[in-house]
């Protein structure tokens, strides 16, 4: 350890050879200049203006596109009571599942888990998501435990002359 430490010449304390080597003025290191701050702070909102310009622009295209197409799913004689049944809405790669839980009552939900985009997988009256073991509610959607915080977007259905149709998708936060 004699090495770390030398005499200094001009005081009687030893100082570390790193302090010698590397000398930083811890007063002068903590001083901001007007300058400085000033161009973070310039810098900084115009970070902010870009990101609020994106968010902006991303909002134009998402309205031009519309609303997604009506698609037809099935014959409803073609989904009995209590089965699933997957399909892709509004594009082909946006697997869904639609869900008949009695004579009356169907629901669809996105496939894709809001965790990670996992494929969910229907269980006794849950979905479940494997890649976290995450578990979704199957009549509304909504998480039951693990990791998702959101409930899974929502495929608006309307039954006509007997064929089931997705008419829309609804993005849920809560």
């Amino acid at each position: 350890m004699k090495f770390l430490f030398r005499k200094s010449p001009d005081a009687g304390e030893s100082t570390p050879q790193w302090a010698k080597d590397f000398p930083i003025n811890v007063e002068e290191d903590n001083y901001v200049a007007r300058r400085d701050f000033t161009k973070f702070m310039v810098l900084t909102s115009f970070a902010f203006f870009a990101g609020q310009c994106w968010i902006g622009m991303q909002n134009v295209i998402r309205k031009k596109r519309g609303e997604p197409a009506m698609t037809a799913i099935a014959d409803l004689k073609q989904v009995p009571v209590g089965t699933v049944l997957p399909f892709s809405y509004p594009g082909e790669h946006d697997p869904c599942l639609l869900i008949r839980r009695s004579e009356t009552e169907l629901v669809a939900y996105g496939q894709k888990c809001t965790h990670l985009s996992c494929a969910v997988t229907p269980q006794v009256e849950q979905l479940l998501c494997p890649c976290h073991e995450g578990c979704f509610d199957m009549t509304n959607g909504r998480p039951i435990s693990g990791p998702p915080r959101r409930p899974l977007p929502l495929i608006e259905l309307s039954v006509r002359g007997g064929t089931i149709y997705a008419t829309g998708v609804q993005e849920r936060t809560v």
